[in-house]
């Protein structure tokens, strides 16, 4: 199992340069790959973001996690991924998500059919990406394009999926899928066999499958926990993460947060690996300086074994 850095938490700050220092970061302690979030009206582009940290930092994967499809044409989207691509000399993976229904809703997006959106905007993005050119019709997305250059570097596809309709369409058209809230168990006995089967039916190499939770080396687990709960109970309202959560068998984000000594968080990322996760993102969830280093430098191990 691959393990990088989910530096979703500086989104909030709105600072490329912020981000930049965060990846360069990550570069230098050995991590594998960087992943940020696009919050759909944050004001924070993502892969603006990332070419300008990629500039900066040549030697890592970097990667959203995830871009909300409704706000942009997948044309657009491609024209975008290819030129960060381009930028950062072919290091991008192009995480993207169908969002959620309450934050599609200030923005008068309609989240009617979001199965049909996902396939269709996958249908034109991927060949985008891939070829540079694509003719497609459906019934919600068309286009009919083809881009100046044809794509140097390929561009990687992985899908924020959770329930079972978008975890087949990932596995048929992308190259994996992007998991946030979501623990072991569930990754074993429902993402894994769900999206390896489509990717196996549709011929398609073994999913990649990125996970990302809170991660914390402390002796107060439990105060971290309730920290998460409380900072994080957002999640909870939203139906695809409740899904989620009733699949593990607990009750919200604070149980899946991987906090505790050492041995224990390292008990949980073997776990995770066990149940399939190629990569872990690992999302810093450590208020105190102490704890921050020794969460990182756990990690900095884990890469060394």
């Amino acid at each position: 199992m691959r393990i990088g850095i989910n530096g979703t938490g500086l989104v909030r700050f709105a600072s490329p340069e912020r981000t930049a220092d965060d990846v360069a970061r990550a570069a230098a302690d050995g991590f594998t790959s960087y992943w940020l979030a696009e919050h759909i009206s944050g004001g924070f582009d993502a892969l603006t973001a990332l070419s300008f940290a990629g500039l900066r930092t040549p030697d890592i994967e970097l990667g959203t996690a995830v871009i909300p499809t409704y706000p942009r044409h997948p044309m657009v989207l491609a024209g975008q991924a290819m030129t960060t691509n381009d930028v950062i000399g072919g290091r991008l993976t192009l995480g993207i998500g169908l969002s959620h229904q309450a934050m599609l809703a200030p923005l008068g997006l309609d989240y009617g059919k979001p199965i049909r959106h996902l396939k269709e905007y996958l249908s034109i993005l991927v060949p985008l990406l891939e070829e540079g050119t694509v003719t497609f019709q459906g019934e919600e997305l068309s286009c009919n394009a083809t881009v100046f250059k044809k794509p140097e570097h390929r561009c990687s596809v992985v899908v924020a999926a959770l329930g079972p309709q978008a975890l087949r369409v990932a596995g048929r058209l992308a190259d994996g899928t992007s998991l946030a809230w979501v623990g072991p168990k569930t990754i074993r006995d429902h993402i894994v066999p769900t999206i390896t089967e489509a990717a196996d039916a549709a011929g398609r190499p073994k999913p990649r499958i990125i996970a990302t939770l809170p991660i914390c080396v402390t002796e107060n687990p439990a105060a971290i926990r309730d920290l998460a709960a409380k900072e994080l109970a957002s999640y909870v309202a939203l139906p695809s993460y409740q899904a989620m959560f009733e699949r593990e068998g607990v009750d919200g984000p604070g149980n899946l947060v991987i906090a505790g000594g050492e041995a224990e968080v390292s008990e949980r990322l073997e776990e995770l690996a066990d149940a399939g996760v190629t990569d872990f993102a690992a999302s810093e969830f450590a208020p105190s300086k102490e704890e921050r280093a020794a969460t990182r430098a756990l990690l900095a191990s884990r890469l060394a074994a």
